[in-house]
């Protein structure tokens, strides 16, 4: 597992980023200078981050070749009403939870994690905030979903204020643009509160204004207090 920090303390947060299919964690992982470089406050000294590596496991839509990845792909474009690989999802979401009790072994509170991933990764953050169950009660930080997909129908009611960020390429035509509307109407449906939602004219990749509005929402997420002085 890739993290990034410099030191640690009870106010500290962390970021978990989880990366698409047949990416490996230093796809991602510029985020820990790219970010700061947009918003100060988003140092390492600051936030912890975390990339963490998929397995590599069989993907039915290559013909059962192996590659990283976090569960099992059968459908391809990945459009709304596609086939899920459900022990996959919920052993992905365990590895996030394992990062997760190592943050807090370090003093980082579950309220100051943000689950966050691209494609593959956005869809297993998702799960891992809204879907499953959270005997705690403690809720995470917020969710980051860039280019991802919704994976199930139910949530479990108790992180349905947890803010999220969903970000996609309108000509995104791996994880159709589709599953952008559908999922943030669905969350809407389930109890979900506040979703924050932007299109990008680009395909299945980030975008740089996609960067500045992920820099922002940690910002806000992290220091409300501290832009609420800027103000």
């Amino acid at each position: 597992m890739s993290t990034t920090s410099s030191s640690s303390n009870n106010n500290k947060g962390a970021l978990i980023f989880l990366h698409g299919l047949g990416d490996t964690p230093a796809g991602w992982s510029s985020l820990s200078s790219q970010l700061p470089s947009i918003q100060p406050s988003l140092s390492t000294s600051n936030i912890e981050y975390v990339f963490p590596p998929a397995p590599t496991i069989p993907i039915t839509i290559n013909g059962g070749t192996t590659m990283s990845g976090w569960f099992d792909i059968f459908d391809w474009p990945i459009g709304v009403g596609c086939k899920n690989d459900e022990d996959g999802l919920k052993k992905a979401v365990n590895d996030i939870n394992d990062c997760v009790q190592k943050l807090e072994a370090k003093g980082i509170q579950k309220d100051r994690i943000v689950i966050g991933g691209f494609s593959q990764g956005g869809a297993v953050a998702l799960r891992a905030v809204y879907q499953q169950p959270n005997e705690s009660n403690e809720n995470f930080a917020a969710c980051v979903n860039l280019s991802g997909w919704l994976t199930f129908e139910e949530s479990n009611g108790v992180n349905d204020n947890v803010p999220l960020l969903w970000g996609h390429g309108s000509f995104d035509d791996k994880v159709l643009f589709e599953q952008q509307a559908y999922g943030v109407a669905k969350l809407g449906e389930m109890g979900v509160k506040s979703v924050e939602d932007s299109s990008y004219p680009v395909g299945h990749s980030a975008h740089d204004e996609e960067m500045v509005a992920f820099a922002k929402f940690l910002d806000q997420t992290f220091f409300p207090m501290d832009d609420a002085c800027k103000d």
